[in-house]
């Protein structure tokens, strides 16, 4: 584990590296913490304020709470953080909630009241550049939204006229078009879609967001639904402001996910998230379909190492929800720091939280009262703080674009090389063992699993002989641990 020193040392180097207009090579070496702002933490810094997700209303989550608890998440070595939407949504209570989530905006020019002032986002982006971390905000572009069948085009800010929408129609999944051009939501609350081949409206959008930058310092968007939005239209809006965005295209299709990274700098990437959770929440996962899935992604994707890699989010049931075999989520927990793209870690996913479908995985992180042992923390924490160690290190070739290669050793287990390091990872379960072999080492290379801080070494023919129990193996050479605090060394 590192020393005080060297996290000092550590923060001190983030600190130094630009945090303003930072672009995609600049977002390539950062760890991503995403948070669910009404549900991180609380300006009164309760640990017991009740909240049910089942009632989907506000439970009471704000900037300065995250502020107060930015020590939580850069001590787990993360670099950036991920926050909701922070515009002013629509009010009350509807039959599907209230808008705790930011995804029902309706003023553009407003901050959502409920997550505090505009001096409390500036106070949590300002906290966030003194430590070196980056601060990244969601933003929907699609759509407004509108409390029941009548639309009060009227409430919307800037948009405030039928003229901006698409006429109104229901979207048709398998049709790219009206994927496009229909509109989400139901009669509940309905997502009027915003006509963005307007040119008055994409000047508008280009506007706020380069102002935002300008206003708050923001480092980076997320771009919500951006299927629902042709590419050209991406291409216009991604050109026009300085910062680096990441967005949702939810297929697990590399065919339809890659041809997006022309038109924004990167994309979650559904498709590996949806097969490395298939494949190690199970014994029975085929290991060579993940294989496949991480080649496609690398051959057919203009760069998969921009992409957001991930295991969990707001959207999709939470790990905990289909095992609590601890070991299991370790190996995913690997696959999600230490292989290709920009890591990005749902906030309670370290806590292995175990809600299931929204808005069940929305749950208050307080409620853990951000608890470091017997979970995943110490995990995240150590894969990260490689991560970090390699950038600043330099030891090698720049490990954030260098390709990982994957192999199978049998059918429960597999290897991934990425630069000096190997992962050594099972989806047989806690406790099962395995037996295999890793080769492609020098001989008689002497090598950290910095997980167990164990050493281990290659034989003469530089095979690595190991038996595996359920949990995953993070190899790095010794020699290049010198002086970096990681395992005492």
């Amino acid at each position: 584990m590192y020393t005080p020193v060297f996290i000092l040392f550590l923060s001190l180097f983030y600190a130094l590296q630009p945090c303003s207009a930072a672009g995609a090579s600049d977002w390539r070496s950062r760890s991503i913490y995403q948070i669910m702002t009404d549900r991180f933490a609380r300006s009164d810094g309760s640990l017991i304020a009740p909240c049910d997700p089942k009632e989907r209303r506000y439970c009471g989550g704000t900037w300065s709470g995250i502020t107060k608890r930015l020590d939580y998440i850069q001590n787990m070595g993360f670099t950036a953080i991920w926050i909701s939407p922070i515009v002013q949504q629509i009010s009350g209570e509807t039959y599907e909630g209230e808008a705790y989530h930011g995804y029902w905006p309706q003023n553009l020019y407003a901050l959502n009241p409920h997550f505090g002032s505009e001096q409390d986002l500036k106070d949590l982006v300002n906290a966030c550049h003194a430590r070196g971390m980056y601060l990244m905000v969601d933003v929907v572009i699609n759509h407004f939204a509108n409390q029941g069948e009548i639309v009060k085009y009227e409430n919307f800010v800037p948009f405030s006229n039928e003229r901006f929408f698409h006429s109104r129609c229901p979207i048709d999944w398998g049709n790219q078009t009206s994927i496009e051009y229909c509109w989400m939501g139901d009669g509940f609350v309905t997502l009027p879609d915003i006509n963005t081949e307007d040119p008055q409206v994409i000047d508008t959008w280009k506007k706020y967001l380069n102002s935002a930058v300008s206003q708050y310092g923001i480092d980076g968007y997320r771009l919500d639904a951006v299927r629902n939005i042709p590419k050209p239209v991406w291409s216009d809006i991604t050109r026009s402001v300085g910062v680096y965005m990441q967005g949702e295209v939810w297929d697990k299709n590399p065919n339809i996910i890659c041809p997006y990274q022309e038109h924004m700098g990167g994309l979650h990437n559904y498709p590996f998230k949806e097969m490395a959770t298939t494949v190690f929440t199970t014994p029975g996962g085929n290991l060579a379909d993940l294989v496949e899935v991480a080649h496609q992604m690398q051959i057919q994707c203009k760069d998969v190492t921009l992409f957001g890699l991930f295991m969990e989010n707001h959207d999709n049931p939470r790990l905990g929800s289909f095992t609590n075999d601890m070991a299991r989520l370790r190996n995913l927990a690997v696959l999600n720091i230490l292989t290709d793209g920009i890591p990005i870690v749902y906030f309670g996913q370290e806590q292995a939280l175990a809600g299931s479908l929204d808005p069940l995985n929305r749950e208050a992180l307080w409620l853990t009262r951000y608890s470091t042992t017997n979970n995943l923390v110490p995990t995240f924490t150590a894969l990260n703080n490689l991560r970090n160690y390699i950038i600043k290190s330099k030891s090698n070739a720049p490990f954030v674009s260098t390709l990982a290669t994957y192999s199978l050793l049998g059918n429960n287990a597999m290897s991934v090389r990425k630069g000096n390091v190997v992962l050594v990872i099972t989806n047989s379960g806690q406790g099962v063992n395995t037996d295999v072999v890793v080769e492609g080492f020098g001989a008689g290379v002497e090598l950290v699993d910095v997980l167990a801080c164990r050493v281990m070494h290659a034989d003469g023919s530089g095979r690595l002989k190991v038996t595996l129990v359920g949990e995953p193996i993070v190899l790095y050479p010794a020699s290049l641990l010198t002086g970096s605090g990681i395992c005492s060394m």
